[in-house]
């Protein structure tokens, strides 16, 4: 995908000449937590409806990062003091705690017209190699791996030059003759950093496989379908061959839709699947909820999790691509509706940011434009090297990834949260003992929130920290806790993190009825399988959804049958039985990742539900009564 010329992951910096300016925060004060405390809403307020969090664990978050593209190729001019400094803001538990770092293996830059964006390969033509090449890149990886970041990983956007249809860096693709070649390359370069104590966790072999980067704006080549197996199964054969422990992610589509008709065609072929431990996708289709349900559902017939490895460059209010710089509270309040849709619509173990650092903030570090790029979390001067400045310029979509970031650490489970006040976003995760809650509030007041526990019993708040408008990372008054049940008001337009001490075990089912929004029918239980039907406070409308994720009803568990909804009456742990109820009302199944779905949007007594591909439809949507 393109924008007037330019892949749209990966904007252009921008060469507007800018005056001296000040700094927006320094790197000392970026860490600061400060602000005032907000209390919990007085008696005489009005109690709110308590949301609930699933007692059924959804997927397990592997890591939550950015990557380390173009950027440490300025950075590698900056002062070892501020290289230093950098990488304690990205890795450290002060700073952001990134749990995943993406480092670029270059493919030498060949005719790429953006000099940062022509990352440096090892590769000599004879064949040998010169370990001393990329070395503002190799700087962060050792840094990453200092600072015991969780996930290391290699991505690659074009093989060398060398092996390319038209010997460029950009604009061609790799000769089927020399897939052998590149997969020994990139294991050679996994080998080489092993050995410098730098273990790559993970190898991405093609990065948004689906553009062929003719602009030559960065580096860049296209992989058509029916190739991308060939290289993952050549690369995992040689990794294999090596005992190499590192992994395969793919196939970073630009795009949900395309990863979802793609990928299936080429991880189909014989003995490809056993080589690929994540299917990774980017987000630059702005994708709706049946979108990213549908990613879902391309990962439970793959079986294999899902990572979204890439997004940036939204803004003007939208989620979408706009070429706009918006350091403010608003934009990072879209970051955070990305990242919390990523792991509550589409279930996906991991998220990462693009670049972590970068230089397109147009006309102004410091105020919202139209000429920047909203493609960093920590900006620098673009003219640094003319007039000394490497002063560091912090945004709001910092302080918002760390809201996810410092606290959702590597192994905590996800539970869906369902009934959240309008405009109000709640993630929950399971880990250790604790309960960690992330809060969106996009509203312009303050708004009161009640939130019940299941499963799993939270006894006090041991931590509440927010970033709004005026704060960040500041310490804010802890939530009171009464009987499972936590109880706060949220400040206007704000992400707040809360922590959990847990004890014991609550309730271990949410039971009621669901009612469907298109029809305004009951989900009704029936010997074959559900129907909707008028709404009536009867038993055969009543489901208790529990903490092994089982949907039943007076005619026992709700089962997603080889010919459809069936229902049985004893409970096996099968797939089969088991549904996530998404924040949005979509009831999935979690055999086939298809919603619960009223057949042909028949709203009329007895119309049959049935199990269909999510398509963000009000036939699909679904409210605990």
């Amino acid at each position: 995908m393109t924008t007037e010329g330019m892949h749209v992951s990966h904007p252009h910096r921008s060469t507007h000449p800018h005056r001296s300016r000040s700094v927006l925060l320094t790197a000392a004060a970026a860490l600061a937590v400060s602000g005032p405390l907000i209390s919990v809403p007085p008696a005489s307020a009005a109690t709110p409806t308590a949301a609930e969090v699933s007692p059924h664990a959804a997927q397990t978050i592997d890591d939550i990062g950015a990557s380390g593209a173009w950027w440490v190729d300025d950075l590698q001019n900056f002062s070892p003091r501020v290289q230093a400094e950098v990488a304690r803001l990205l890795f450290s538990r002060q700073g952001l705690a990134l749990s995943s770092y993406r480092y670029n293996i270059g493919g030498g830059g060949a005719a790429v017209t953006t000099p940062a964006r022509a990352a440096e390969d090892f590769l000599n033509s004879d064949g040998s190699y010169d370990w001393s090449r990329d070395r503002g890149g190799r700087t962060f990886l050792k840094y990453a791996a200092k600072y015991r970041v969780k996930d290391l990983i290699g991505f690659v956007n074009s093989a060398p030059a060398q092996w390319t249809t038209n010997g460029q860096s950009c604009g061609g693709r790799l000769k089927p003759e020399n897939e052998a070649d590149y997969a020994k390359y990139v294991a050679d370069v996994t080998d080489h950093f092993a050995r410098q104590g730098v273990k790559l966790d993970y190898i991405s072999p093609f990065n948004e496989p689906d553009n062929d980067f003719g602009d030559c704006g960065q580096e860049g080549m296209k992989v058509t379908v029916d190739q991308r197996d060939d290289i993952v199964r050549a690369l995992g054969a040689e990794q294999r061959a090596r005992k190499q422990k590192t992994s395969i992610i793919a196939d970073e589509s630009s795009q949900t839709t395309q990863f979802v008709s793609e990928l299936p065609q080429w991880i189909s072929q014989p003995g490809t699947r056993n080589y690929v431990s994540a299917l990774a996708h980017h987000t630059y289709n702005n994708p709706d909820d049946g979108q990213l349900a549908n990613v879902y559902e391309t990962s439970r017939a793959v079986g294999q999790k899902s990572w979204a490895t890439e997004i940036c460059c939204f803004g003007k209010g939208s989620t979408g691509w706009n070429q706009e710089y918006d350091p403010t509270i608003d934009n990072a309040l879209l970051m955070s509706r990305i990242i919390y849709k990523d792991f509550a619509s589409a279930h996906d173990s991991a998220f990462q940011w693009w670049v972590a650092l970068a230089s397109g903030y147009g006309s102004s570090p410091t105020e919202k434009n139209d000429v920047g790029w909203n493609d960093g979390l920590i900006y620098y001067d673009p003219d640094y090297a003319t007039n000394g400045n490497q002063a560091l310029y912090f945004t709001k979509r910092y302080y918002a990834l760390g809201q996810y970031s410092r606290f959702v650490r590597p192994g905590s489970v996800a539970h869906d949260v369902t009934g959240a006040p309008a405009g109000v976003e709640v993630s929950s995760y399971d880990k250790d003992g604790r309960w960690v809650v992330v809060v969106n509030n996009h509203n312009s007041t303050d708004t009161p929130l009640s939130l019940h526990f299941n499963s799993r019993t939270p006894v006090r708040a041991a931590q509440a920290v927010r970033t709004s408008a005026t704060e960040d990372w500041a310490k804010v008054a802890k939530p009171s806790v009464s009987a499972g049940t936590a109880t706060t008001t949220l400040a206007a337009r704000s992400v707040t993190t809360y922590v959990f001490d847990q004890q014991g075990h609550g309730s271990s089912a949410v039971t009621g009825a669901w009612q469907g929004k298109e029809s305004g029918k009951c989900l009704t239980a029936e010997p074959s399988g559900a129907a909707i039907s008028s709404c009536t406070g009867g038993g055969e409308q009543s489901w208790s959804y529990d903490g092994q994720g089982g949907l039943k009803g007076v005619n026992g568990y709700l089962t997603a049958g080889s010919s459809g909804l069936t229902t049985t009456a004893d409970f096996t742990g099968d797939t089969a039985q088991r549904w996530l109820i998404n924040a949005n009302g979509q009831i999935l199944s979690e055999a086939s990742g298809k919603c619960l779905d009223v057949s042909g949007q028949a709203t009329a007594d007895g119309s049959q539900v049935i199990l269909y591909s999510c398509n963000g439809g009000s036939n699909e949507v679904w409210t605990r009564q």
